[in-house]
């Protein structure tokens, strides 16, 4: 169990609560309680009430769709640092895809409620979660581009440099080295694109220099990925 000053400093280190002042953090603490699921657990379903956010103290989190075909279409992982649920809890509609635990999780829940109260009591943090919510948009704009024009290694190049400028954000150059604990299949589903074809992207991409693999290790050249992305 997370003591309340130790929930305030693991806040500051996310992208929705970091930019907000630590006494607004404090307040947020103790607003949060703290809830743990099993590998493969369903943490809602597309279609229940939105009635809660959650924050990744650990673990992974498959944010995904099932189509009528029975066809899964992952959209993010969310690991530790990083919000979900957040859509439906702020417009009050219903959860608009399914949460699933891939691994141990254990998050931080904040009720729909307690954000409303913040919001009283706090202006500056519907500031910070306008700024959030822009930051969700344009990651979703480029993830759609990334599908729609790219070949599979090219989305395999975003999807590592998003993940090397997460874990190093002061190093945009060099080789950078991310701990990939995904399988290939869960990999496939983030790119939209079918496990077999997603092997042999990533062995050209290791041929080109790109990417070293070393077991989950994945060594990244960032400037051979933005050729290979296109973001050069």
């Amino acid at each position: 169990m997370l003591s309340r000053s130790a929930i305030t400093e693991f806040l500051a280190q996310t992208s929705l609560f970091g930019p907000m002042d630590e006494a607004i953090r404090h307040t947020i603490a103790g607003e949060m309680r703290a809830i743990g699921f099993n590998a493969g657990q369903t943490i809602f379903g597309r279609g229940d009430p939105g009635t809660e956010m959650y924050l990744v103290v650990s673990g992974r989190v498959r944010i995904s769709i099932l189509s009528p075909e029975g066809r899964e279409l992952s959209f993010a992982h969310a690991s530790t640092g990083a919000v979900f649920g957040e859509i439906a809890m702020l417009d009050g509609g219903l959860r608009t895809a399914d949460a699933t635990a891939v691994d141990a999780v254990n998050v931080l829940c904040l009720s729909k409620p307690a954000f409303k109260r913040l919001l009283e009591t706090h202006p500056r943090v519907a500031e910070a979660v306008i700024r959030f919510l822009c930051g969700r948009i344009r990651d979703a704009d480029q993830q759609l581009e990334a599908i729609a024009l790219y070949p599979i290694e090219g989305r395999l190049a975003r999807f590592f440099l998003a993940t090397a400028k997460a874990a190093a954000p002061d190093d945009t150059e060099g080789q950078i080295a991310v701990d990939i604990s995904m399988s290939q299949s869960e990999l496939a589903l983030l790119v939209g694109a079918s496990r077999p074809k997603v092997n042999a992207a990533l062995a050209l991409l290791e041929a080109s220099g790109a990417i070293v693999r070393s077991g989950t290790r994945i060594t990244c050249s960032m400037s051979e990925l933005e050729a290979i992305a296109g973001t050069a």
